[in-house]
């Protein structure tokens, strides 16, 4: 798994940014709250941490500024219905901690003005996403603990390996993970794939 990618801005848009990493143009969608950052950093390199989604048809980066967002698109993503591109779309509309507000205060309206969340979407994001989220709002719960992270990566990476796809692999897993957060690799890949 790519954790982050660091290199010189090649070029930069709203809607991506292209890392030179030693002769490699990484190209990774991104926020608006990514760009502006980037932006606002006004150097010619930049670290972007990174997430790929892995399709049969397409293998794409996106990159944040910050691994805050990444917590964040990582919790959208896990919702039913969400995709890569509406939690893009969630977190270019609204900061990590509006996000994390919206949760915590069962703001349905705010994700409804987000283009392509509907209503029983955005109730959707507010249910599966409330216990994920501290009350303060100061910190998203995504991973209790580096070593519990690192078993779930290699467990991922193992499922979409034998041919599952990234999406339904990650919510089988962060069903497991919820309940046993100590599970072994093993465990967890042989668990998974009586869920698929």
């Amino acid at each position: 798994m790519i954790d982050y990618i660091k290199g010189a801005i090649a070029e930069l848009n709203p809607a991506y940014a292209v890392l030179d990493n030693h002769g490699i143009g990484y190209m990774l969608n991104i926020s608006l709250n990514t760009y502006d950052a980037l932006v606002k950093v006004g150097q010619d390199m930049a670290m972007l941490y990174a997430y790929e989604v892995i399709r049969e048809d397409a293998h794409t980066l996106f990159g944040f500024a910050t691994k805050r967002e990444r917590e964040a698109f990582l919790l959208l993503i896990s919702v039913s219905g969400v995709g890569p591109n509406i939690a893009r779309m969630v977190l270019s509309a609204m900061t990590v901690e509006e996000f994390s507000q919206a949760i915590t205060g069962n703001n349905v309206a705010l994700f409804k003005s987000v283009k392509g969340v509907g209503g029983k979407t955005a109730q959707r994001i507010i249910v599966d996403l409330k216990d994920k989220i501290k009350p303060t709002g100061d910190t998203l719960l995504i991973e209790t603990n580096h070593a519990a992270g690192e078993v779930f990566d290699e467990a991922l990476a193992a499922l979409v390996m034998l041919g599952f796809s990234q999406q339904a692999s990650q919510k089988a897993l962060k069903s497991l993970f919820s309940s046993n957060p100590g599970l072994s690799v093993e465990a967890a890949i042989k668990q998974a794939l009586k869920m698929m």
